[in-house]
């Protein structure tokens, strides 16, 4: 399958000011200095970052789609496929519960939350009810039958990435039911489709500084710098516990796979500094798509690892939710014995499948794990909701870097990409401009 041109394609004649990750750069700084000096005014900025995730989301699933029909239908091996996805499932339930373990030894060895001593009848309940709520819904059942869209076309209305998933698997699958001159015909149309979604991308991506800019100013504005204050042990633990994940943890299954982890943060660092901006890791879902391609990857492989990992490969957000229910108890001296944190690992492990890159997915996750621990008072949510914002930039950047080591490692194990070629695919491009395959 041909790819479109990559989003984001500097060379080394491109003046500093036009490459695009260096105006994102750029517009989060400025926005952090409006929404600190004019808080009001940053706060009525918020369209601008609503308005661009819009865009990306709009397209999210017609990338998705085409994505995976084309990968799997394109795949005439179909045991290829039984063993990819397996290996792909094997590989995100190890990787998501070391996850999870290292959040919850950090955190009782941190232990953030001790000497908070917050009276849980002096927060507001208001304030958490609406995310209990919403995590009422969470059930298993609820979980699977929501994966099932009311009809064949709501999936791309809603915008779910499951449902979508769904779909596009049914619809790769009935396309490898079809005779070979048909098949190939229908694939022809959709990748003549993907090239139109992917330049639709480009075109919405240029306004990615707006976005960022409008999005950071509204954050600041609204919780400002002192939002860190009392809870900065937490955000620092927890930026502190994804780093040594992802350079000690996704670095080793990196290493092993060839490649060096650096090099790899160097070669996505427009996808990166996207996410920063937007505090979603959506928004940078095309853009991952075409770079795994471009490392060597085959088109089947990207096509069911990326997707499918935004849905069960939250690094980030498996950090999060084990370090933030052990800090809440922690903070309402509410103690939790092994038996209990084992608990709420196990349940973490089965609720975090349902996040996913959306802004706030992983706060609902949250509340959805402690209803099962019912020691610790629900009304504790309160006091991450200020700094949530903050939390979520850290875990959708995990949640990305996690998904595109996923992606490098199957197709290493696969044995469809050697080592050789990873480092030389990514070198820094020199004069020539880079270039999808």
């Amino acid at each position: 399958m041909n790819t479109a041109k990559p989003t984001f394609a500097p060379t080394a004649r491109t003046p500093w000011y036009r490459i695009l990750y260096v105006q994102v750069l750029l517009a989060v700084a400025l926005g952090i200095v409006v929404g600190w000096r004019y808080p009001d005014f940053g706060k009525s900025l918020k369209p601008l970052g609503d308005a661009f995730i819009q865009l990306v989301k709009m397209m999210i699933a017609p990338i998705i789609f085409c994505t995976v029909v084309h990968g799997i239908a394109s795949m005439k091996d179909m045991k290829k496929l039984g063993r990819v996805g397996i290996k792909t499932l094997f590989y995100f339930e190890v990787v998501s519960t070391l996850a999870l373990i290292i959040g919850l030894v950090v955190v009782n060895w941190l232990q953030p939350g001790v000497g908070f001593n917050i009276d849980p009848a002096t927060l507001d309940p208001e304030v958490a009810k609406s995310y209990a709520k919403r995590a009422e819904s969470q059930t298993m059942t609820a979980f699977f039958l929501n994966i099932i869209p009311a009809t064949l076309f709501s999936a791309f209305v809603t915008g779910d990435l499951l449902q979508v998933l769904l779909v596009s698997g049914l619809t790769a699958f009935a396309i490898t039911g079809l005779a070979e001159q048909h098949r190939h015909s229908v694939l022809n149309v959709i990748e003549r489709g993907s090239e139109i979604f992917f330049g639709v991308m480009r075109i919405v991506v240029q306004l990615a500084p707006v976005g960022a800019f409008g999005a950071m100013a509204f954050t600041i504005g609204s919780y400002g710098l002192g939002a860190l204050g009392k809870l900065f042990a937490l955000i620092a633990g927890f930026y502190a516990t994804a780093a040594v994940f992802v350079f000690v943890v996704l670095g080793g299954i990196a290493a092993a796979c060839g490649f060096s982890i650096v090099r790899f943060l160097a070669f996505i660092k427009e996808e990166l500094l996207l996410v920063l901006g937007t505090s979603s890791s959506e928004t940078a879902l095309p853009g991952m798509i075409q770079k795994m391609r471009r490392l060597g990857c085959s088109n089947s492989t990207v096509g069911l690892v990326i997707p499918t990992g935004y849905s069960f490969n939250l690094d980030g957000t498996n950090i999060y939710m084990t370090m933030a229910a052990v800090f809440l108890a922690q903070a309402t001296n509410t103690p939790l014995d092994l038996r209990e944190q084992v608990t709420l690992l196990l349940v973490a492990m089965v609720s975090s499948k349902g996040s996913s890159g959306v802004t706030g997915a992983g706060f609902v996750t949250l509340a959805a794990t402690l209803a099962v621990v019912p020691t610790v008072p629900i009304a504790s949510l309160a006091l991450l909701v200020g700094i949530d914002r903050f939390m979520s930039e850290c875990r959708a950047i995990t949640n990305l870097i996690g998904n595109g080591v996923a992606t490098v490692a199957i197709s290493r194990w696969e044995g469809e990409v050697t080592p050789e070629t990873l480092r030389k695919n990514l070198e820094p491009p020199g004069d020539a401009t880079v270039s999808a395959p």
